[in-house]
């Protein structure tokens, strides 16, 4: 499951080198620029969202992916347990 910044840009990272991309040619054929492409693969957190939207359709990428190849959570597991909690909860 994809929880972090640095998740996300893993995946991206496994994709466009699976289709024997640099990441200077994924940069080209995203409409980004290669220094945008070094920063999400290493999931730095203030990516603009649009431009990793873009980018992660490039490599075949769907939101819809990100939660489908997550293997299921043990019983008991929430699937938002990773996030900071303040106060009571709510």
């Amino acid at each position: 499951m994809i929880r972090t910044a640095r998740d996300f840009g893993a995946l991206v990272r496994e994709r466009r080198k699976g289709l024997g991309w640099t990441q200077t040619e994924l940069a080209s054929r995203s409409g980004t620029g290669e220094r945008f492409i070094v920063d999400l693969e290493s999931g730095k957190p203030s990516c603009q969202l649009e431009k990793a939207l873009i980018v992660a359709r490039t490599v075949g990428l769907e939101i819809g992916d990100v939660k489908a190849a997550a293997p299921s959570l043990p019983e008991g597991v929430d699937d938002l347990d990773f996030l900071p909690t303040f106060g009571d909860r709510r």
